[in-house]
C-alpha cells in the first residue's frame, strides 16, 4: 500500500476514534451549592447525579463502553437518602441470585455515601427513594442503568 493511502486511512481512523464518546465520561458530574446541596431539581436529575458519584468513587469496578448483549447479572437496588445526603438503607429489589454481584452493588453504593444533599422539594417524609440497576458484564464490572450507554445487540 502506498504511503499516501496509508496516511489517509490513518487520518480517517483517527478522526473516527476522536468522534467516539463515552456517555459515562461526557456527562459532567452534577453540581452542588456551597453547602453540598445538589442543584438537581428533578428526581431523575438527582438520580443521575447519584449514579455519577457512585461511578466516580468506584471507577476501578466500572465497565467503560457499551454493556455486552447478554449481561451476567442485573441487580436492582432501592435505596434511601436523607436530607443530609446520608444513605439510610438499601434493599435488593431484583436479582438473578448472583451473590458476588449483589455484594458489589451494595458495597459500591455504601462506598459512595455520603451523597449530595437533595433539594428539599425532592424529599418525601424526610428522605428520597431511588431505584437503580447495576448492569454486570461477565468480567464482574458494572455500569448503572441511569447513565449507561445503550446495550450491545446480540
Amino acid at each position: 500500500m502506498n504511503a499516501r493511502i496509508r496516511i489517509g486511512l490513518y487520518s480517517v481512523s483517527a478522526i473516527m476514534l476522536a468522534a467516539c464518546t463515552n456517555k459515562l465520561l461526557e456527562s459532567p458530574l452534577s453540581s452542588t451549592t456551597s453547602n453540598a446541596t445538589s442543584t438537581a431539581t428533578t428526581l431523575d436529575d438527582y438520580k443521575r447525579g447519584l449514579a455519577q458519584r457512585i461511578v466516580a468513587v468506584n471507577s476501578s469496578e466500572v465497565y467503560v463502553g457499551r454493556p455486552q448483549a447478554l449481561l451476567r447479572a442485573v441487580i436492582v437496588v432501592k435505596y434511601f437518602v436523607n436530607a443530609d445526603g446520608q444513605l439510610l438503607r438499601a434493599d435488593i429489589m431484583r436479582t438473578n441470585r448472583d451473590r458476588n454481584a449483589e455484594a458489589t452493588a451494595l458495597a459500591t453504593l455504601r462506598r459512595a455515601a455520603p451523597f449530595p444533599k437533595p433539594d428539599s422539594r425532592l424529599l418525601r417524609r424526610g428522605e428520597v427513594e431511588v431505584a437503580e440497576s447495576w448492569l454486570f458484564n461477565n468480567d464482574g464490572r458494572f455500569q448503572l442503568r441511569s447513565i449507561a450507554e445503550r446495550q450491545m445487540d446480540e
